[in-house]
């Protein structure tokens, strides 16, 4: 199954290629004090949580990135 952002965020964040991703547009991510909450909900919908700090711009970003590794 290919990486998105639908994908849960553990999976992401456990697989060394999709996680320098998500780094790439959201630093920090894996090291924030409240990920292991989020780590079983696709990225999109943690982004709804955020209070704007996970924009669709990202979400974009990330999606354009990680298709070609799944």
């Amino acid at each position: 199954m290919p990486y998105s952002t639908r994908t849960q965020l553990g999976e992401l964040l456990d697989n060394e290629q999709t996680k320098a991703v998500l780094e790439k547009h959201m630093p920090g991510i894996a090291a924030h004090p409240q990920i292991a909450m989020a780590r079983g909900f696709p990225l999109a919908t943690v982004a709804q949580f955020s209070g704007g700090l996970i924009t669709q711009e990202m979400l974009d970003a990330v999606d354009a990135e990680l298709a070609p590794l799944g």
